[in-house]
């Protein structure tokens, strides 16, 4: 039996970059509004000063700072009431020493102040506020106290959002706040996925003893629609090479991206490294991967139809695991996306690498007094709900022999 001859994770994926690297991504003109969870294709640069005009943050009277010194509760200090101020109108209102005029919450705060005292600071005096009277002020406040300056929140013509931004809620928020009603998104690649093995069947079907459910067509296809990938097709079908070769050129047709479960090790019916050879010409350029779990991964590319091969193991945990690896990697790049940020911890028992292979090791995490701890979940790679006890994964360099209890790791979370 031939071995596998193994790449690298840092190797497969520049190779991955290499065979896609003349691809650009199309991109598409959305609604703002409907552009949650899309990846941002250009940079965003405010068209205005955000905001533009000064704003007051409270409700309260805009007056001027120096005249509220030494203002308390038994020694308040007496300004004239100057008029108030509407709500999203302008005006011609112009504060002196010894004047205030009311403000609400967003309104505009006129010439001459410079902070605005909140209400609960304040108390009408000497009949009617609306006749000119007095406001007693019952606390000394410093200057450019609850305003908010003209582009104190964004520069007209600054950086307002990043190209591979994942767009949410918050993102919205600022682009209409800069009274952007469109948005420019990355179009989702389109993907088929291919589960093999006699022993699958759907999970609507009959199961015998020797049966099990198909799990991996339903988690792949999850997760291509976690990572934005347009799910063209998901087929289930028997380790058979014709059945294989014939959905493999038909989803070529139709898919950027072709991700085949199963058979991609090197056993009596293991054809998914045959059927990309052949299918695209002999272009197969990984045929194993030096990591645990996962070994048995086979990249292939077809320039006829410029469409990527992801030939995964069948085990969910091996295919999850190389998927977030490489898929979500891969389309990190593409669409200028930054690598989510890994939370430290400390791992709680020793842990033995692999020699010679970069070991994907799921944790669960606790929080303890100095921080997280990171405990190991272990199981067979075929066993999914190994990973329904984990929230990530630490990596221990093929080059290590493992860690030691209390050593520094770096969790990745699954989501």
């Amino acid at each position: 039996m031939k071995l596998l001859t193994v790449d690298t994770i840092e190797e497969a994926r520049q190779k991955l970059l290499e065979h896609v690297s003349h691809r650009k991504m199309s991109v598409k003109t959305i609604e703002s509004q409907k552009a949650f969870g899309q990846i941002l294709a250009k940079d965003i640069f405010s068209p205005q000063d955000i905001p533009s005009f000064r704003r007051s943050t409270v409700d309260g009277y805009a007056v001027i700072c120096t005249d509220t010194t030494g203002a308390k509760e038994t020694l308040p200090v007496l300004l004239k009431f100057k008029g108030a101020i509407e709500m999203g109108k302008d005006t011609d209102i112009t504060i002196t020493c010894g004047e205030c005029a009311y403000v609400p919450t967003g309104g505009i705060v006129p010439q001459g102040a410079d902070a605005v005292i909140m209400i609960e600071h304040s108390e009408m005096c000497d009949g009617d506020a609306s006749n000119g009277k007095n406001i007693a002020i019952y606390k000394n406040i410093s200057f450019g106290s609850n305003i908010i300056n003209i582009g104190e929140d964004a520069k007209k013509d600054s950086l307002l959002l990043k190209k591979g931004t994942k767009i949410l809620s918050q993102h919205i928020g600022a682009m209409y706040a800069a009274g952007l009603t469109e948005t420019d998104v990355f179009c989702p690649l389109q993907v088929t996925i291919i589960s093999c093995g006699d022993e699958l069947i759907p999970v609507d079907a009959e199961q015998n003893n020797c049966q099990i459910f198909d799990i991996n067509s339903y988690t792949l296809k999850t997760l291509a629609k976690e990572n934005l990938l347009n799910v063209v097709n998901t087929v289930l079908i028997k380790d058979d090479e014709s059945l294989l070769e014939k959905a493999v050129i038909e989803a070529k047709l139709s898919s950027d991206i072709v991700i085949i479960s199963a058979g991609s090790s090197k056993g009596e019916k293991d054809f998914t490294q045959k059927v990309i050879s052949k299918v695209t010409c002999g272009e197969v350029f990984t045929q194993g991967l030096a990591v645990k779990p996962g070994k048995p991964t086979i990249l292939g590319f077809d320039k006829e139809t410029d469409t990527l091969f992801i030939g995964l193991p069948g085990h969910p945990v091996s295919a999850i695991i190389v998927f977030k690896i490489l898929v979500s990697w891969l389309i990190k790049q593409l669409t200028c996306q930054k690598e989510p940020l890994p939370i430290p911890a400390k791992i709680s028992c020793n842990i033995a690498g692999t020699d010679g292979r970069t070991t994907f090791q799921p944790v669960s995490l606790e929080i303890g007094d100095e921080g997280y701890i990171a405990h190991p979940v272990y199981g067979k790679s075929g066993a999914i709900t190994t990973l329904t006890k984990s929230c990530g994964y630490i990596v221990i360099d093929r080059n290590k022999e493992g860690l030691k209890k209390d050593e520094t790791v770096l969790v990745f979370p699954w989501e």
